[in-house]
């Protein structure tokens, strides 16, 4: 497989085209970069997630295979319709360099494998690495020591996420239509043998037939549900004893019996019955297709389903991601903040939100020099004193509350005033709710002192115009959004992952062209 080499300088015919895409001007920049994206390095490194058969293959160049792959994020097409305009669309034939192509440049079959290359081999990563050196030499700003900022926004998954009673059944279809393909049966038949006749309904609270409205009908309908998968776990034992302990059954099997863990508890009303778990399970599994969706939440009244982007743009050349990772929505900010350091190298100054704080990679960076602007958390106590009201002296150990009674004060431990002292003082109602018996207590965290300073930053003017820097990552996700929109396009992290990448490629892309043309 040689190294393609496409023409650099338009020709008359790309152009025209060119002229009329200035409302696209995706068309365009992918056209004139695409020399220098798909150099002969990067080339070199699509080429190797080949095997040696397929080298010597008359194949397409994996570089016009990963230009099509950012054209279809930039339009957010499917695969087959990548296929199609590759041959209907000039647009697309000046982008590949396959002007007057009569057939398909590629199959769907071969976008997908290469897709596939792509995430297995970490490609993503190097394309998306491709287009932040390219943006550091047009726009002529350092590698070294730089302005950070980190910030996140939901990202729905793709995956259906349902109740208990459709995830256990949805799993338990799984396995039986293993089980129908390797006895070569109808799927209702072999429900019906194995003694799980609730699948053959047209759904599983079809099947089951209750009012659900009614708190004792869910639970005799679960005791059913479960009682009929116990039938399928001994039809498997029976007939299938040596299959259940490999794929795909032995995972199939072990999933049905996660999401019945998960999910159901000990009913003491009924001896030896389970009834629908109280609350949420940690880190319980939401989706039966999709296995890394969780439940999240952006704030006490946003809750996520499915995961969290992240992004980390460059502040001195506005516009330019640096890093990108991709979390479960159930994980805080904080998760992701080791990963984005990683990728960002050396910064002397990262402005985060509040969410990101706390984590030990940017601690141990703060400790070393980087300096940290972040809101610092609000300080609440229903109308009552909070700790910004005491003077809290870290140097000799201590805090003094607003009628002058100092105690002993340390980072990562609480602080306790007197009881009998808050008892009498005079503002106990304007402090605390503690029973009679008990003082004031005040919690220190073991960052505190950085916490504090946090909060003097954002009492002056000064303070809170350079936290204003930040914002230049909310425009950032923002025209994330605006391209990726606000729901998954696959399932599965990695799948996300290498999707949010080629996003954030396209948006260096972008301002590359802007760099160029405004010099």
């Amino acid at each position: 497989m040689e190294i393609w080499k496409p023409a650099v300088e338009l020709s008359r015919g790309e152009a025209f085209i060119a002229k009329r895409c200035q409302g696209r001007r995706v068309f365009v920049f992918l056209r004139e970069l695409r020399h220098q994206i798909f150099d002969e390095e990067m080339q070199q490194k699509l080429h190797a997630a080949y095997t040696k058969v397929e080298r010597g293959q008359d194949r397409v160049p994996p570089a016009q295979l990963g230009l099509a792959m950012l054209l279809q994020a930039a339009l957010r097409v499917p695969d087959h319709e990548v296929v199609e305009l590759t041959v209907m669309d000039k647009r697309w034939q000046m982008v590949l360099g396959c002007m007057g192509a009569e057939e398909p440049l590629f199959s769907q079959g071969t976008f997908f494998n290469f897709r596939q290359r792509m995430i297995e081999h970490r490609l993503d990563q190097a394309l998306f690495d491709k287009t932040v050196q390219l943006a550091r030499e047009v726009g002529g700003f350092s590698a070294t020591h730089l302005r950070a900022a980190f910030d996140a926004s939901p990202l729905w998954g793709a995956g259906r996420v349902e109740d208990t009673f459709n995830l256990i059944g949805r799993a338990a279809m799984q396995v039986v239509r293993s089980v129908a393909q390797r006895l070569g049966k109808p799927v209702e038949k072999v429900a019906l043998e194995a003694g799980i006749p609730v699948l053959t309904a047209t759904s599983i609270k079809a099947g089951l037939d209750i009012d659900w409205d009614d708190p004792k009908a869910r639970t005799v309908a679960l005791g059913k549900l479960l009682g009929q998968v116990q039938a399928l776990g001994r039809f498997l034992e029976r007939e299938f004893s040596k299959e259940i302990s490999q794929p795909p059954l032995a995972e199939q099997w072990a999933l049905v019996q996660k999401l019945i863990a998960q999910d159901t508890e000990p009913d003491p009303e009924d001896g030896g019955g389970r009834k629908v778990t109280q609350g949420v399970a940690k880190d319980r599994r939401i989706s039966v297709s999709d296995p890394d969706m969780r439940h999240g939440r952006k704030s006490k009244k946003r809750r996520i389903d499915g995961y969290k982007r992240h992004v980390a743009v460059q502040l001195d050349t506005p516009g330019i991601i640096c890093a990108v990772a991709v979390t479960p929505a159930n994980q805080p900010e904080r998760v992701a903040a080791d990963d984005l350091l990683r990728q960002c190298g050396s910064i002397s100054e990262l402005y985060i939100d509040r969410g990101y704080l706390g984590d030990e990679a940017i601690e141990q960076r703060r400790e070393h020099g980087t300096e940290v602007f972040c809101k610092p958390f609000p300080l609440h106590n229903g109308g009552r004193f909070t700790k910004a009201d005491f003077e809290l002296n870290l140097e000799f150990g201590t805090i003094r509350c607003p009628q002058g009674v100092t105690v002993a004060a340390h980072p990562g431990s609480v602080a306790h005033f007197p009881a009998d002292g808050c008892a009498r003082c005079p503002q106990r109602d304007l402090c605390t709710r503690a029973a009679p018996e008990r003082g004031r207590s005040i919690t220190l965290h073991p960052q505190e002192r950085f916490l504090v300073q946090l909060r003097q930053r954002a009492r002056s003017p000064e303070g809170r115009t350079t936290l204003r820097k930040r914002i230049a990552v909310e425009h950032r996700l923002a025209a994330i959004h605006n391209r990726q929109g606000d729901r998954a396009r696959y399932r599965g992290l990695r799948k996300n992952l290498f999707d949010l990448r080629r996003y954030a490629a396209l948006n260096n892309l972008s301002v590359v062209d802007q760099l160029r043309r405004a010099a």
